[in-house]
Formats: structure tokens, sequence, C-alpha cells
């Protein structure tokens, strides 16, 4: 059973955060902090054009003295976002979030943003495949029928 990042959507919250690029910084880590996440998308227009994360915010404003009250997330935020399409499996989500170093991936279907995938999501996918394959091994090994 190989996991996809549309049956990883499924399981999630169907909600984006996100907030737009003349936002202050710490109205992004304020709404971090209630949505309980990581990361934001930011959309310019309901276009994707960057992502804002609590390492942008340690790099970039806490390490270097700025204020998180007086700068914009377009002066900080990662404009460089790799992103997965629905058709994606966990595996390939995964190693492109080990190249390039990432921990979320927007997921855009031609285009159109559909949701994002954490870390998180990649690696729970993964080991449930690991799991199903075991449980089926286990079941032939055994001679118990599959479910």
């Amino acid at each position: 059973m190989i996991k996809t990042v549309s049956s990883m959507l499924k399981g999630k919250d169907p909600g984006i955060w996100s907030i737009e690029p003349n936002n202050t910084v710490f109205e992004a880590l304020t709404l971090m902090a209630e949505k309980k996440c990581g990361a934001l998308l930011v959309l310019e227009n309901e276009k994707l054009c960057g992502i804002i994360s609590e390492r942008d915010y340690a790099r970039k404003i806490i390490l270097v003295g700025k204020s998180s009250k007086e700068t914009l997330i377009k002066e900080i935020m990662t404009s460089t976002v790799f992103y997965a399409s629905p058709e994606l499996t966990a595996e390939e989500c995964m190693a492109i979030m080990i190249e390039k170093k990432v921990r979320h991936l927007p997921v855009l279907d031609n285009e159109n943003l559909i949701g994002v995938i954490s870390i998180g999501d990649v690696v729970k996918a993964v080991i449930d495949e690991k799991v199903f394959v075991i449980d089926q091994l286990e079941r032939y090994i055994t001679g118990r029928p599959n479910l």
C-alpha cells in the first residue's frame, strides 16, 4: 500500500494556514502559535510566493537582533519554495525534503494550492507503509489470511 501525497492530505485538517508578505513577523509568529504549526505559507493575491517558518525567525530575526514587530515577512521569508504534487509518494517527498533541507512542502495541483504536508506527515506515511508490508509478510509466512 503505497501512500501518496493525496492520501496523506485526506487524513489532515483541510485548513491551509497562510499570511501575506506585508504582515509583520510578529503576526506570523502569533498565527503559528494559535494554529500550533511551525510554518505558514506566504500568499500574495492568493498565489504562493514564499514560506515562513520558526527556523526563519530564529536565524533571521533573533540571531541578528532584529525586531519581529517591525520586520515584514517579505524581508525574511524563504521565497524559493519546493512543493509536491498529489501523485508523489511519501518516499519521494522524503527524498525532496532531505535533499532540499525543508520540513514543509506545499501541495500544488495544476498550480492550485490544495494543502501542505510536513516532515511528520511524511515520516508517518513511510512508517505506515513499512508496517503494512511487515504485516503482509508475517501473514504469508504464518499462513494467516490477509484481511
